[in-house]
């Protein structure tokens, strides 16, 4: 399957050449582009692609907040695409908005071009997408957080009463959570665990749904954070 990418900068010349890279490997297809978070917003409903490369810092809508609205808001017909933030500034400020608000993955512009089109692929797969100093950084972050069950969203306490991990999720489940916050992949965990991708699969997609997450990222930072890992 061809994975359709809608590409999203503000600077024409960032465009043509990210067209290029990804026109020129197997499997991938720039459908559309767009110059700012507003346009982001209207050609992926126009257009529908797999995945939105976004960059963050443009003028109007910014990256995050297109982010927000494409994944959380999602105005078109269908599943809404995923979003993988492209930009120059590695800040955290940055990657914690970004994923707050849905993206899938995010990559610095100083990305090989091999592994832009593999992040690509494994947004659609649904594989959590991080560059190497980013993971780096949460995971940092995450060892100095005290250990809290978050059945939210990764930096939201949970209110009092609220049911933890434990509860919401069944013991299969929480052995997947505790290989995607591994970063494993969903065939590695199909074998690990000895059931099918297929399974793998629908278990991810309801271990996102049970605890209100847009993808896996969030998920493997909840299972840091509640201790699991």
């Amino acid at each position: 399957m061809t994975v359709r990418v809608l590409v999203v900068d503000d600077q024409e010349i960032v465009r043509t050449a990210l067209r290029l890279v990804i026109d020129r490997r197997e499997g991938l297809s720039v459908v559309g582009e767009a110059a700012d978070g507003e346009q982001a917003v209207a050609r992926a409903v126009e257009l529908r692609p797999d995945v939105v490369l976004m960059d963050v810092r443009m003028p109007g809508t910014t990256g995050v907040e297109a982010t927000r609205r494409i994944v959380r808001d999602w105005p078109g017909p269908g599943p809404a695409p995923r979003v993988v933030v492209l930009t120059t500034f590695d800040l955290d400020e940055y990657v914690h908005a970004a994923l707050r608000a849905g993206a899938a993955g995010f990559l610095l512009k100083n990305s090989r071009p091999d592994d832009l089109a593999r992040a690509l692929h494994a947004a659609v797969d649904g594989e959590p997408v991080l560059a190497p100093s980013v993971t780096r950084r949460l995971i940092d972050t995450l060892t100095a957080v005290p250990t809290a069950l978050l059945p939210g969203t990764p930096d939201t306490p949970p209110a009092p009463g609220e049911p933890a991990l434990t509860e919401l999720l069944t013991e299969r489940e929480l052995q997947v959570l505790v290989l995607v916050a591994r970063g494993l992949s969903n065939s590695r965990i199909a074998s690990d665990l000895g059931l099918s991708e297929a399974n793998v699969k629908s278990r991810v997609n309801r271990i996102l749904t049970r605890l209100g997450l847009d993808n896996r990222v969030q998920a493997a930072l909840i299972a840091q954070r509640a201790g699991l890992t």
